[in-house]
């Protein structure tokens, strides 16, 4: 005895769960492998038959199907109840990125429907529109990489697709990250000797030579106390880093005591004779104007570099001095009406640090040592860094090289 097929009001064979409704548009309905019963509809037949093969694709791929209707918000909040092992700071960063730029232009997409050209057309216009720069987005990609994950994870879609889009983003707007620049001898020389002088600027001069001679990160440097330094065995103690951030709460900024980013970063630097007066000197100074700390965070005050208030410097405000610095040095260097002089280039506090790297290399420091006294636990960090001061290290020495023959 033949089975009775199922027809439409067409007159075409339906398939096992396939249904004409009412109103002549189609229903599919089938049951996942825990028990859950489930329905998608179309005004067509062929167009859910082309559903159907999506559900079939995803159903071999392990793609739940409870995971079509939630969007990028909803795996963003997952995201941020799951994340673990960040310091406050980079946590608190890393939610503002997302809630500033990424939350209203791509949060309320569904996760299933969401495409590799959505995260292109994104990156392109937060670089052309709002100005970013890659450096913004690549910490923005660094949080939409991991929320998109969790969605791979939890078998929700097939692939990641924001994988590689950074990376087409430098290519296609030719947007590699500049190296952070360091100051040739003749520039460090050109900026010593400017702060040396007395005048408005000469304030800085202590901290900015602890951070060309130690290689100190700034947030190390701003969070040093008094007790960190041995005048007597010439050393300095990094034990702690001082951070200032978007708390995101009702007190928003402000400054707290992280551990250093890695083991490697607990040091003891020696202190060359530069840094130990300078050191010397900003105690003096600080002395003679009846400066007294009067920051305390997280159970740590006495901070070695203070305002005039007394209170801590961030970073923000270091970079600031430091542009007006190379402003007013360029202006004076310019006003002198040598065309051939050497003007400063704009840096960033790293770009200190970079340079005290530059300044071993060529010295002849071992590579061994550079990692130790930089704090690095990677010793490829150290070799980047190495390799791009030996770049410029070495094409400088090969123009020497070729005026003395001229």
């Amino acid at each position: 005895m033949s089975v009775k097929r199922r027809k439409d009001s067409k007159n075409r064979i339906l398939k096992e769960g396939e249904y004409e409704r009412s109103n002549n548009t189609y229903e599919f309905k089938w049951t996942d492998k825990n028990g859950k019963r489930h329905s998608i509809y179309a005004k067509t037949l062929d167009e859910l038959r082309e559903k159907e093969l999506d559900i079939l694709r995803d159903t071999l791929n392990g793609i739940k199907a409870n995971g079509k209707n939630l969007t990028v918000n909803d795996f963003y909040k997952k995201w941020e109840n799951l994340k673990r092992g960040l310091k406050d700071n980079t946590f608190q960063n890393y939610k503002y990125m997302y809630n500033q730029f990424a939350r209203e232009h791509l949060g309320n997409i569904k996760i299933c429907e969401l495409k590799r050209t959505d995260i292109r057309g994104f990156y392109n216009m937060l670089l052309d529109n709002r100005h970013l720069k890659v450096r913004t987005i690549e910490c923005l990609h660094t949080v939409l990489h991991q929320i998109l994950e969790l969605a791979v994870e939890d078998d929700c879609i097939r692939y990641n697709p924001s994988d590689n889009a950074l990376r087409e983003l430098k290519r296609a707007h030719n947007k590699d990250v500049e190296k952070r620049k360091a100051l040739t001898k003749d520039e460090q020389k050109i900026f010593e000797k400017y702060l040396e002088k007395e005048g408005f600027n000469h304030k800085w001069y202590p901290i900015f030579i602890v951070m060309l001679w130690t290689g100190m990160r700034v947030g190390e440097v701003t969070g040093l106390t008094w007790e960190d330094i041995d005048f007597e065995n010439n050393t300095i103690t990094v034990s702690h880093t001082l951070v200032y951030y978007d708390r995101g709460g009702k007190d928003r900024c402000g400054y707290a005591i992280n551990t250093p980013k890695t083991n490697a970063g607990n040091r003891v630097i020696p202190m060359i004779e530069k840094v130990k007066l300078a050191l010397l000197e900003e105690k003096a100074y600080q002395k003679e104007l009846g400066i007294e700390c009067v920051s305390k965070i997280d159970g740590y005050t006495n901070f070695v570099f203070v305002n005039r208030f007394g209170t801590t410097y961030n970073q923000a405000t270091l970079n600031k001095a430091l542009r007006r610095i190379i402003r007013d040095c360029n202006y004076e260097i310019m006003d002198k009406g040598n065309a051939n002089s050497i003007i400063l280039p704009n840096i960033s506090n790293h770009s200190l640090r970079h340079t005290f790297t530059t300044r071993m290399l060529e010295a002849g420091v071992n590579i061994k040592v550079m990692q130790e006294v930089l704090g690095h636990s990677d010793a490829q960090t150290t070799m980047n860094i190495y390799a791009e001061a030996k770049q410029d290290f070495t094409k400088e020495e090969l123009d020497k090289f070729a005026r003395y023959f001229e």
